[in-house]
């Protein structure tokens, strides 16, 4: 792992932005999270982390409130947990999910302006600007139909839309997943900028990703916190890397193969 990262020259962050405490959620009947809490500090980027099945997107969607859950959700010290998921996100959560869900008809331009806001509040030109910067090639392909986009041009629609949203917070599911080793680092350089903006809950199985991005970590095993703290902590011990994540990282290999390593480590292959 890098010994060096965007990370150290950020400020010192402030209070949490999002606090979970006790948060359970069934689907099916069955429970998959099981008294989970953690926070989500106002800068940064919090990964969350753990083998395949544990319970990490179902935590994410318990948040949002797309599965039943139970616990406490504090978004910037109110409450949120008993609310519908519309409200948690016109409260300014915004959530990217794991397969994407661009409008696959509509072009990449039609796609960005339903995400924007209208009216007294609507999307700033500043972060129109913003967004412009990010995503230089969903501008040129602004007229192309998101169904015909690459996986990773897909990612960026769906990273683009959340940020036109102005949000406080995102809650992002393993954008990485199934990308080339070059797109991986296209996506990554884009989340690396949109941290600077608005803090980030991000799910991921690319320990390189995690190694650029994150400043702290919260580690998933069957359902439960088993542990949270710096990012560098579990980075630099490879024996916790190997008991939570199932990966051997005594050397430092390509991000392919680090990719490839974790994803056979979940299940992914």
């Amino acid at each position: 792992m890098s010994e060096h990262s965007p990370r150290q020259d950020r400020p010192r962050e402030a209070g949490p932005i999002l606090s979970v405490r006790g948060l359970s959620a069934r689907i099916a009947g069955q429970q998959v999270v099981h008294d989970v809490s953690f926070d989500v500090a106002a800068t940064g980027v919090t990964a969350l982390l753990g083998r395949n099945g544990v319970g990490k997107t179902s935590t994410l969607k318990a948040v949002m409130g797309l599965i039943e859950r139970s616990g406490e959700v504090v978004l910037d010290g109110a409450r949120v947990d008993a609310e519908r998921t519309e409200r948690i996100v016109c409260r300014g959560v915004g959530y990217v999910p794991e397969d994407r869900e661009v409008f696959a008809g509509l072009t990449v331009a039609e796609n960005l302006r339903l995400a924007e806001r209208t009216g007294d509040h609507g999307t700033s030109p500043a972060r129109k600007r913003l967004v412009a910067d990010l995503f230089p090639d969903l501008t040129q392909r602004a007229q192309q139909r998101a169904g015909t986009l690459s996986g990773g041009q897909q990612q960026m629609v769906s990273l683009a839309r959340a940020l036109l949203n102005e949000n406080r917070i995102l809650l992002v599911d393993e954008p990485t997943k199934g990308l080339a080793p070059r797109i991986v680092s296209e996506v990554a350089d884009a989340l690396a900028a949109a941290a600077r903006t608005v803090p980030i809950l991000l799910v991921e199985q690319n320990l390189q990703v995690i190694d650029r991005l994150a400043d702290r970590v919260v580690v998933i095993d069957a359902g439960r916190v088993v542990h949270a703290g710096p990012a560098r902590e579990l980075l630099d011990d490879q024996a916790m890397i190997q008991r939570f994540l199932g990966v051997h990282a005594e050397s430092e290999p390509a991000p392919d193969q680090v990719h490839k390593a974790v994803t056979i480590a979940e299940g992914g292959e």
